[in-house]
Parts: C-alpha cells; structure tokens; sequence
C-alpha cells in the first residue's frame, strides 16, 4: 500500500494521565445522553465510538467527521441513537482499554464501535498485546450487553509483509472467535488517493469522511433497531 496508509499510525502525544483527562470532558461533551438521565428505559439507546484521530476529527472543521456524519445519518433514517464520540488522538488499545468501564457503566451503550489499534503499532506494541486489549475491550463491552463492531486497519509494507499480514489478521481472527462484526478497512476506496489526505499525508479531509462512513454504514446498519420513536 501507499505510504499514505500511515493514517492508520497516529502519532502518540498524551500519557495514560492525560487520555484519561482528556476523555472525561471530551466524552461528556460528545454524549446526547444527560449522565444523570432518569429514568434510563427513557432515554434513547447509546452508540459509543471508541477511537483515535481517525474518529477524533484531527485537523477538521468540528462536526465534520464520519462519526458526527453517522450522527446525522442515524437522524436522517428516523434512527433514534444518541451517539458518544469518545475518540482520542493518539490512543492506544490499552488506553481504550482503560477508559471503557466508565464509559460502560456511564452510558450503558446498546452498540459499541472500537477503532483502535493502529498506534500499537506505530508504538511498536507486541500484537499479542494488541490483541489481548482488543478482546478485552469487545468481551468486557459484550459483557455489559452491548453489541460491538471492529475496524480494521493496515500497517504499511514498510513493517514486512509478515506483520503487515498477521496485523491485519488479527481483527479478522477476533471478529470470528468473538462474532463480532467487521469494517475489514477504514480507509477503503480512500487509501490510493493523495488528494483525500491532509498535508501530512495521515489523515483524511473533510471530503473524505462521507467514504469513510460509507465503509462503516453496512456493517453497523443491521445492528440498529429500525423502530423509530418519534
């Protein structure tokens, strides 16, 4: 793939201290659920979206992104989810690993969407790391009866075909030993496309976000109830 497939790797600049920080007023702010809500059987069911800059609107005008796309979408089909971005820039597996019980016990999301990974590698995390935090998080989501969906990610040849191969694998291997559904490639139909990335050649444009939410829309459409509230 193109050196552009980089976007999977962004680059990480905050502590554990810091996400943990950083998440507890970005995800307050993203929530349409009130914390205090009463009565919970109320209140619209939770899509949470547990990611990096990818979800994370890095380098976008604000409510530019796929997941703020998806909010509108999900309003537009008469879909009545309230949806978390609790993205980071710069997370890590562990780092959503960390944040997910209080987002689980918060939120008490209905669907689950976890876009991680990609920075263990540009950390250079062992997989079996990575994967070790990946099922955690799609168990401990599952757990709190939840439904989860993963997104998977490329690394660039310049990791070595056989990591390359066994990085992507690996979201593969968890979908079927979890039955959980899979986006096989974020960046899918984008990927080949300079024009489609920022300067720094990492991270998509605005342009780019409907195609990104477009890989994402098929796979999480059948885990949405279609009765609408309204």
């Amino acid at each position: 793939m193109r050196t552009l497939l980089r976007a999977a790797l962004i680059a990480a600049t905050l502590t554990p201290v810091a996400l943990a920080a950083a998440f507890a007023t970005r995800a307050d702010a993203a929530a349409t659920v009130p914390v205090n809500a009463a009565p919970a059987a109320a209140a619209k069911p939770v899509i949470v979206v547990l990611g990096d800059s990818l979800s994370a609107e890095y380098g976008l005008p604000r409510d530019t992104g796929w997941v703020q796309l998806m909010r509108q979408r999900l309003s537009d089909q008469r879909l009545d989810y309230s949806v978390a971005n609790a993205s980071i820039s710069g997370d890590t597996t562990s780092g959503g690993r960390a944040r997910l019980p209080v987002l689980l016990e918060r939120l008490k999301p209905s669907i689950v969407i976890v876009e991680l990974g990609a920075n263990d590698a540009l950390r250079g995390v062992p997989l079996s790391t990575t994967e070790d935090n990946l099922r955690t998080i799609v168990e401990q989501a599952q757990q709190a009866h939840a439904k989860v969906m993963l997104i998977g990610m490329y690394v660039p040849p310049n990791y070595g075909p056989d990591y390359t191969q066994k990085f992507h694998g690996m979201y593969e291997t968890l979908s079927k030993e979890l039955h959980v559904p899979l986006v096989p490639f974020l960046l899918a139909g984008i990927a080949d496309k300079p024009e489609m990335f920022q300067s720094d050649q990492n991270h998509p444009t605005q342009q780019a976000q409907p195609v990104l939410l477009d890989n994402v829309w098929p796979v999480l459409k059948p885990l949405l109830h279609t009765t609408s509230t309204r």
